[in-house]
């Protein structure tokens, strides 16, 4: 689950920016620091918050800098076995005898990047691949485990990274200095993944969840002929005018972008109200340990503003097989870009889902009745695009 890009720039269009400026002192925005090299300005991180019903060990290693991959991966095993143990359906429901593997690649960059794959139990054949690309954030170790138990239990290999600086994968944490670096270790690692010999041949798909959706799509117009067809799920692809920078603050933003690119600057409310319908789903999201809170970095927040404009430039020129759900109440990520996307690409066959009442995490925070839904309307979709 992440709060996608509307939460990042929600705030500029509204009167308490005005407050932010004027509680930022002003040659801060005029001038560089003296004393700090570039890379090395930064506001202080958001103090996290006590998780209930873990112990105070375990609170005290969920609260340590996770800057640098080494202590988000010490974070994520000491707390790995407190997750698969939440009274959560996509856990408590989780198929049994799904095949898991961890590994690390070293990408074109020389960067770990943490990878993952489930596949359905010995004796189920595989009807094809299906490569997730999470959002804004998130990682492919929390809830997404179990979303990709349910498909892999309906016969197909379902394989997930972490982008660079998010979860697992090393880098600076939350920090984007390159959108099309990311989509490029995209198609980069999953060229490695689709010749692996249980799916080599078989139909192939990308999946996309809120920015995770902006990443499959530039990757999919990158790579057209690499995909049978792509998956979005609540897609960052058109920031809705109201949520928009004005142009005055869009330049601000790229001018401090340049100076300070690393620096935690961008403010970011904490929008897991509008992420999840149901109040005890929404206090699981903590135990979300190495996901990105804090506020969003300059240059991240310029990054995902460019290739949100660039993909609204180019969503004509999609042509593969869509699928596009999304939660009609979605305060996050606005359902009308996604009816923008069903009604600007160029793809035959394209099918638009909105569930009504639905949030931004269709898939994690929604009545049980409703990500059951979402999993089996994911599944019978593929099911009608693949062969045996």
């Amino acid at each position: 689950m992440d709060l996608a890009l509307t939460s990042t720039f929600q705030p500029f269009s509204r009167p308490e920016y005005s407050h932010f400026r004027r509680n930022i002192p002003q040659p801060f925005f005029l001038r560089r620091q003296p004393t700090l090299p570039r890379q090395r300005v930064i506001i202080m991180a958001q103090k996290k918050a006590k998780i209930e019903g873990v112990s105070d060990e375990l609170n005290s290693i969920a609260s340590q800098n996770l800057d640098h991959a080494s202590a988000r991966r010490r974070v994520r095993s000491a707390f790995a076995n407190v997750q698969q143990q939440l009274d959560h359906i996509l856990f408590k429901m989780a198929p049994a005898g799904i095949r898991t593997d961890e590994w690390y690649e070293i990408n074109s960059n020389g960067q770990e990047i943490f990878c993952k794959r489930w596949l359905p139990k010995p004796g189920v054949r595989i009807k094809g691949a299906l490569c997730f690309c999470h959002g804004y954030g998130d990682t492919c170790t929390f809830f997404f485990e179990g979303i990709a138990k349910h498909i892999a239990a309906s016969g197909y290999g379902v394989y997930a990274i972490d982008h660079p600086g998010f979860g697992l994968s090393e880098g600076l944490h939350g920090y984007i200095p390159s959108f099309d670096a990311v989509v490029d270790n995209v198609i980069e690692q999953y060229a490695i993944m689709k010749g692996r010999p249980e799916i080599r041949g078989l139909p192939r798909f990308i999946f996309g969840q809120s920015m995770g959706g902006a990443i499959a799509l530039k990757a999919l117009l990158k790579k057209p002929s690499e995909w049978d067809g792509i998956v979005l799920v609540a897609p960052m692809c058109k920031i809705a005018e109201e949520m928009t920078p004005p142009a005055p603050l869009q330049k601000v933003l790229i001018f401090l972008s340049k100076l300070m690119p690393q620096a935690k600057l961008v403010p970011q409310k904490d929008l897991a109200d509008l992420a999840f319908r149901e109040l005890n789903k929404k206090q699981m999201a903590p135990y979300n340990v190495i996901s990105y809170s804090d506020q969003t970095r300059l240059k991240t927040a310029v990054e995902l503003l460019n290739a949100t404009k660039y993909i609204e430039s180019e969503v004509d020129k999609v042509t593969s097989p869509m699928l596009i759900l999304h939660g009609a109440a979605d305060k996050v990520t606005d359902p009308r870009v996604s009816q923008f996307l069903y009604d600007n690409a160029s793809s035959k066959d394209k099918t638009l889902k909105l569930y009504d009442g639905g949030f931004h995490c269709i898939l994690e925070g929604e009545p049980d009745e409703r990500i059951l839904d979402v999993l089996n309307d994911i599944i019978s979709w593929l099911d009608s695009r693949t062969s045996l």
